[in-house]
């Protein structure tokens, strides 16, 4: 029996919420709020990292289970970045345990993720064996909705070609865990930067307008630039994978993952990680990072973690937690 420490409280979705045929697509989906994301959840109020690591070994989710070859990892989903993780706890965790937390804290909520886009990969997929004219009209509009998502066509557009589908399948496809709890823990500092604490922004992304969170020192001649915040962690991770899987900086990345594809493999965090000179103004050198990063924390086993089959627990800090 699984005894948890702190408040615990079950909360469902109603069948209406439910009630989908198909995937939502994914830029939709980083905009809703977290409590949709899942059919039924509890939430855990935490209010130590103790607690924390606790509840984790109450899950067999545990360094120990890891080294072992456990891959499976229990959903608990954070809500927020504590406040006060880089100010106080962060400080009063040894190195080791710090990044522990961190990439035990983020790599659900990458799988969580990945789990999202790959239930809209499997539709696709599967509407790919009919020309786009013979669907229903709802499957019509569905694919019509993900293409533009994915920025494979445009706004006006009501047709989708061969040639687009092909280019919507690329595009729809995962990110490896290990990158990205890689490139979390690099654009974020470990979840200890302002950004993150303040926005749950975990990977840098870019954001114009007065809404945006401001850096100390704005270059003016880029804009009235800053970075996007997010209501959770999770729509954090959603919009990077959606930035990686559509902005043309990033094509190499997708080029690399479509080989692999083709080569019947699954996509490595090490291999699409050479894809991503242009993430960074540092380059090459920036790739060098997530190489060293990923070999140095031993994160490629994590390209092969899975979700558990269980329900969503939602991890929230306590008013005056650390």
């Amino acid at each position: 029996m699984l005894l948890l420490v702190g408040a615990c409280q079950r909360q469902e979705s109603s069948d209406a919420e439910l009630e989908r045929s198909s995937p939502s697509p994914l830029a939709d989906i980083k905009n809703q709020p977290l409590q949709s994301l899942h059919a039924a959840h509890q939430s855990f109020v935490y209010s130590s990292y103790q607690d924390l690591i606790d509840l984790f070994a109450q899950y067999n989710y545990t360094p120990e289970a890891w080294q072992a070859g456990l891959r499976q990892v229990p959903r608990l989903y954070f809500t927020s970045v504590p406040k006060l993780w880089s100010s106080t706890a962060s400080k009063q965790l040894s190195v080791l345990n710090k990044k522990r937390l961190f990439f035990r804290g983020l790599a659900p909520l990458v799988l969580r993720s990945n789990e999202l886009i790959y239930e809209q990969r499997e539709h696709l997929i599967e509407l790919q064996q009919q020309a786009f004219e013979f669907l229903p009209e709802k499957e019509k509009q569905w694919l019509l909705a993900l293409a533009r998502s994915y920025k494979v066509i445009g706004p006006d557009d009501t047709v989708l070609s061969e040639q687009q589908f092909e280019l919507l399948e690329q595009r729809v496809d995962i990110i490896p865990v290990s990158l990205a709890l890689a490139q979390g823990a690099i654009e974020s500092g470990w979840g200890t930067s302002r950004f993150a604490s303040e926005g749950n922004a975990l990977f840098g992304q870019w954001a114009w307008g007065e809404h945006a969170m401001k850096p100390a020192e704005q270059r003016k001649h880029l804009g009235n630039y800053g970075l996007e915040a997010y209501e959770s962690p999770l729509q954090s991770v959603i919009a990077y994978m959606h930035n990686l899987n559509t902005h043309r900086a990033y094509q190499a990345l997708r080029d690399i993952r479509l080989q692999m594809r083709q080569q019947g493999l699954e996509p490595s965090g090490t291999e699409l990680a050479n894809g991503l000179d242009k993430y960074s103004e540092k380059g090459r050198a920036y790739v060098e990072l997530l190489h060293s990063m990923i070999s140095y924390n031993h994160l490629a086993g994590a390209d092969d973690a899975y979700l558990a089959d269980s329900e969503a627990l939602y991890l929230v800090p306590a008013v005056s937690s650390p």
